[in-house]
């Protein structure tokens, strides 16, 4: 049975697609089977293979609200990579599912009756999430395994966090009590400025009184990740080794970095 996981934070620019994307890469590259499935209609899975959202026949939304089975939408980006695409039809999901409890009399089961066949065909599922906390993400966390938080450190961002773990403990109480959270993944941090590392400290005593664990890799700020998406179609842990040796510091090897330390959390130590 395939592990799901999600990225989630309630913030948007956190690079939430970014590390869903990359750590793809990293777990194809290990030759695992891996599905990403986009349930943010900003559709950035699908942009970050070089595809155009906008040509998608069905998606997700088709698969939670419409019955399609979830096999009709998925396409095959890389040897042992699938998406589940979204696109702009999500932006009315949460309006259709609130507006009739006739038809959806269990909001936050949507994604676990329509996907779990799916975890026999691959070993692990990654979620993109959107920046929020509403019944869409409540799907995501009633199906999910495992939760990584990529997180920011700008101004109101422990607030932030606060709040999604808060969640994630509510959503674990109601509806999913195998849920775990691996961890806080540190994204765009400039170490050279005093807020940022004020804002670490905060989070480093954050984790030391609630045992939520924080992981040693850090994303810095760089073009490099974007840069692939641009130029080469793929995120950067997919591309060969030449092309991405070529920087003077081949930052998605924080990637692989980050996912050994993922797995160390999933054989046993993940926070319950």
């Amino acid at each position: 049975m395939g592990k799901v996981i999600c990225i989630n934070n309630n913030k948007g620019g956190v690079l939430k697609s970014t590390t869903t994307t990359n750590l793809a890469g990293v777990l194809a590259t290990q030759g695992y089977k891996v599905l990403v499935v986009d349930v943010d209609y900003q559709s950035n899975v699908a942009l970050s293979f070089g595809l155009n959202p906008d040509m998608f026949r069905t998606s997700i939304y088709d698969v939670l609200l419409n019955k399609i089975p979830a096999e009709e939408a998925i396409i095959k980006v890389h040897k042992n990579i699938d998406i589940l695409p979204s696109n702009r039809d999500l932006i009315s999901f949460e309006f259709r599912v609130i507006g009739d409890n006739k038809k959806y009399p269990e909001p936050f089961y949507l994604m676990v009756d329509n996907l779990s066949h799916l975890r026999e065909q691959y070993d692990y599922i990654l979620i993109d999430t959107p920046p929020s906390l509403g019944v869409m993400n409540g799907n995501v966390f009633t199906f999910s395994d495992h939760v990584l938080i990529p997180f920011a450190p700008e101004l109101f961002s422990m607030r932030s966090l606060k709040e999604v773990i808060y969640t994630i403990t509510e959503l674990k109480e109601l509806h999913n009590p195998e849920l775990e959270i691996l961890g806080v993944l540190r994204t765009l941090v400039n170490g050279v400025t005093n807020l940022h590392q004020d804002i670490i400290q905060e989070t480093n005593k954050y984790s030391y009184e609630t045992g939520i664990k924080i992981f040693e890799t850090v994303i810095p700020v760089t073009i490099q990740f974007s840069n692939s998406i641009s130029y080469h179609k793929v995120p950067a842990t997919l591309l060969p080794e030449k092309k991405r040796k070529s920087a003077s510091f081949d930052k998605s090897e924080l990637y692989y970095e980050l996912w050994y330390e993922m797995a160390e959390q999933l054989e046993g130590s993940a926070v319950k």
